[in-house]
């Protein structure tokens, strides 16, 4: 398959929520990739108010391919099979707008978070357009049915492996892979890299700083923390006290993709060799965290 291609089935097909390379030989490190998934399948395309080019530019398009190589240095690699207008990863599952639902909301009720409240709940309303996503509301079997296909399989996974890499080797880190857009709101966003870690919640300075380094190293502007401070998984899982690390990357998407056309510029695999090398200093940190018997 091109690397610039998305896949369409022809007919309904089950497919896996998640791809995962696993960590191996002790490393404690997984990276993440919940906003890149290209499969839009039938049920959903057939609903769709809007053109499918929409929705591929809020993906975090090739991300996962970008990391792709972040196995060299043995670390894991889960990343998403749906696109997150589909079912957004990155959200609570409680998150959810009850006005798009034709029969009522779901049990619980939906939290009114702001991300709701502007159409980016855990099963979005609205695409890059601001346009409505669906052309009718849905029912909350249909959103039961994306949170099983496509929700709960990569939390299940992602929550198993750090968990068991927590357990055996005294410590885990995950590192959320994202990518921005270049202009937010009308102006143009001059940090190539934003590094987002709850404000030192979610991951040691020690490991913040080491990423913010390397990638200042390589050429990158780098911040932290804004507008990107990290989303509901790096909040979730990190936690240094008790040995889980959590930070969340965000590439500003200048660097790698035509936006309008969603398709790889040449630069892809100059930026994919250096993700790589910031990998190798991540393992490297985790490698010296890890208990000697």
């Amino acid at each position: 398959m091109h690397t610039n291609s998305i896949t369409l089935a022809e007919k309904p097909v089950e497919i896996p929520g998640y791809r995962i390379v696993p960590p191996k030989n002790g490393c404690a490190v997984v990276f993440s990739s919940p906003h890149s998934g290209r499969y839009y399948p039938p049920d959903f395309v057939d609903l769709l108010k809007v053109p499918l080019i929409d929705l591929r530019r809020v993906e975090d398009a090739y991300v996962d391919l970008l990391m792709s190589s972040v196995s060299r240095h043995d670390a894991g690699l889960i990343s998403a099979v749906y696109p997150r207008s589909y079912v957004d990863l990155n959200r609570a599952p409680n998150e959810l707008d009850e006005n798009m639902f034709q029969d009522g909301p779901r049990a619980p009720a939906g939290e009114r978070s702001p991300r709701v409240e502007a159409g980016l709940g855990c099963i979005p309303r609205v695409a890059a357009s601001g346009d409505d996503i669906h052309a009718r509301k849905l029912t909350r079997i249909e959103a039961d049915d994306r949170l099983s296909r496509a929700y709960t399989p990569y939390h299940a996974a992602l929550d198993t492996w750090l968990n068991s890499l927590r357990h055996y080797l005294g410590h885990a880190v995950l590192v959320d892979c994202h990518s921005m857009p270049s202009v937010i709101g009308g102006r143009r966003i001059q940090a190539d890299i934003i590094l987002g870690n709850r404000h030192g919640k979610s991951c040691d300075e020690g490991l913040t700083r080491l990423i913010e380094d390397e990638f200042t190293r390589l050429g990158y502007r780098v911040l932290r923390n804004a507008p990107y401070a990290g989303g509901f998984l790096t909040e979730r899982h990190g936690n240094p006290d008790n040995h889980v690390q959590a930070i969340q990357i965000e590439i500003n998407r200048r660097l790698y993709l035509n936006e309008d056309s969603v398709r790889q510029t040449p630069s892809f695999h100059k930026l994919q060799s250096h993700l790589t090398r910031v990998a190798r200093q991540i393992t490297a940190w985790s490698a010296k965290k890890r208990p000697r018997h």
